[in-house]
């Protein structure tokens, strides 16, 4: 279907709702003007507006981004980390939005998904296999392999 070029005039009331309807980074909102076929000076100057009128908000996106990802998906700080740098968001406030992350929350969040993965292996027999499947699996939720390493004694103890 042909897709008529917006105007700047045309394309702010859209962006604009876009951009109400959750956080956005900054390169999803310029990648979504590029598609109405806009031209650079004109995506340059809506991304401006909206961030002056605090429709878009780097930093209020990776803080929800980081928060939500951890809360509704158990993902760990590395594949939240990867998350928001394929967004396009800065490594400064990738930190920032790592901070938010409460600490018990997330020791907590771990030890919940070993205890839910080892019941899930309880008919692996060979325990060293076990243990190879948990680790993997907790590093492909994007938990740090220094964590994963000190909770190990823990892991074999309940592995064993």
């Amino acid at each position: 279907m042909f897709n008529q070029k917006e105007t700047p005039d045309s394309a702010w009331p859209k962006i604009r709702q876009y951009c109400i309807f959750q956080e956005r980074a900054h390169q999803e909102v310029r990648n979504k003007l590029y598609e109405y076929g806009l031209r650079t000076i004109e995506v340059e100057t809506l991304i401006s507006k909206l961030i002056e009128d605090n429709y878009l908000n780097e930093e209020r996106f990776a803080i929800q981004y980081a928060g939500g990802k951890f809360r509704m998906k158990q993902w760990g700080k590395i594949k939240i980390q990867y998350g928001l740098k394929a967004k396009g968001v800065s490594d400064y406030l990738i930190k920032k939005a790592l901070k938010e992350i409460n600490s018990v929350d997330y020791d907590r969040i771990l030890r919940k998904l070993i205890d839910q993965k080892l019941k899930s292996l309880k008919t692996e027999k060979n325990h060293l296999v076990r243990k190879k499947k948990l680790q993997d699996f907790l590093l492909q939720k994007g938990y740090e392999r220094s964590l994963i390493i000190t909770l190990a004694a823990e892991i074999t103890s309940k592995i064993e």
